[in-house]
């Protein structure tokens, strides 16, 4: 059974209109997927589904055999144990890096269990350690999405969503980004399933990828085999 499984999923903005038209997808415990195609596919619309900020009309949505169907989105953490990496910067600029961690456990006033958790993302991360009392707006943008991706593990996911990791990063910040992710997924058995418009970079950082136009699934696989695939590089990767 797939930790998290997308199952024939309709959902759109309004009720007339589906942006996805029957969208499957899986992700097993300890991989990393990557979801590509072009602007206005219904990649964002696809975690928007599973994280319950999008009604799903038809299809079914499970989490480790539980269906979240149109789970609340503030039910998704406690009760799914999913987690999203939003696109846009979400760091609270001026509040201290440290002071951020401990939002990423809000659900909980247990104040040792927080510092115990602190103390983990700070072991993941030890840059974040060297900037625990600075403000986090005045960080790089690489910095930012540490934070946010530590902030994410703070209450230790089964599954991370992460909506376009490498946007609004230079070239060199992307990479060391990627390989963070890597890492985790090596270290902690990180379940990641990730949007991602830089296609070469996403697809060569997971294990699998999925292809999506028009609201559907065109192509999916071994990641490897993505890139070599000739219809995703002439359309997707340049090639």
């Amino acid at each position: 059974m797939a930790l998290l499984e997308v199952n024939e999923v309709w959902a759109g903005y309004d009720a007339r209109v589906d942006i996805l038209q029957g969208m499957s997808l899986t992700v097993e415990e300890g991989e990393i997927v990557c979801v590509i195609g072009p602007n206005g596919a219904g990649k964002s619309t696809v975690f928007k589904a599973i994280y319950g900020l999008l009604g799903v009309r038809k299809g079914a949505v499970t989490c480790g055999g539980h269906d979240i169907t149109n789970i609340r989105p503030q039910d998704a953490l406690s009760k799914a144990g999913i987690t999203i990496v939003p696109q846009l910067r979400s760091v609270f600029p001026q509040m201290t890096v440290h002071e951020n961690l401990e939002l990423g456990m809000y659900l909980t006033t247990d104040k040792a269990r927080i510092e115990r958790q602190i103390a983990y993302v700070y072991d993941l991360f030890p840059r974040l350690k060297e900037r625990a009392k600075q403000a986090a707006g005045t960080m790089s943008g690489g910095e930012q999405r540490m934070l946010e991706i530590g902030r994410a593990l703070m209450w230790e996911p089964k599954i991370v969503l992460m909506d376009e990791p490498s946007a609004g990063l230079a070239p060199i910040v992307t990479k060391q980004i990627f390989a963070s992710i890597r890492r985790l997924n090596a270290e902690i058995g990180l379940t990641v399933l990730m949007i991602e418009q830089n296609a070469r970079q996403g697809l060569q950082a997971s294990h699998r990828g999925y292809v999506m136009e028009l609201g559907k699934k065109t192509y999916e696989g071994d990641a490897e085999d993505l890139l070599a695939n000739p219809n995703v590089r002439r359309a997707f990767l340049g090639g």
